[in-house]
């Protein structure tokens, strides 16, 4: 059975482009453009794993990983940050917030098709 992935990012062409790259890595990909609409597809259903941006307008990546970690529902859902800011304090920031781990933008489809069905193979693991 595939795996169910949500990107969350505010960039279309970003938002594709990593959809596309999971697709081809055989995943089934939920995509939302910001942290309310992520939060609202999450009520509706709960993906094996969540990838977020950084810098997204109103509630950024880091402070949804928050909200994630936080909520009962999606707490132990493994979440990967993607970001263009690849500086050590922002991964220091996401990996706080909770995130299992921190890749820099842009990513090639093989480090990250190999980086999630390791993520999920860990989460199936238990930690």
């Amino acid at each position: 059975m595939k795996k169910n992935i949500l990107v969350v990012d505010d960039e279309i062409g970003a938002l594709t482009l990593i959809g596309i790259m999971l697709e081809r890595g055989g995943f089934n990909v939920l995509k939302a453009k910001d942290a309310d609409s992520a939060l609202a597809m999450l009520d509706q259903s709960l993906p094996d794993l969540i990838i977020l941006d950084v810098m997204m307008p109103g509630i950024d990546g880091i402070e949804l990983c928050r909200m994630l970690r936080d909520r009962e529902d999606t707490g132990k859902i493994p979440v990967l940050i993607l970001s263009a800011r690849g500086d050590a304090d922002s991964v220091m920031r996401g990996m706080e917030a909770g995130a299992n781990d921190y890749l820099p933008k842009p990513i090639l489809h093989h480090d990250l098709v190999a980086k999630v069905r390791a993520m999920l193979a860990h989460a199936v693991d238990g930690n």
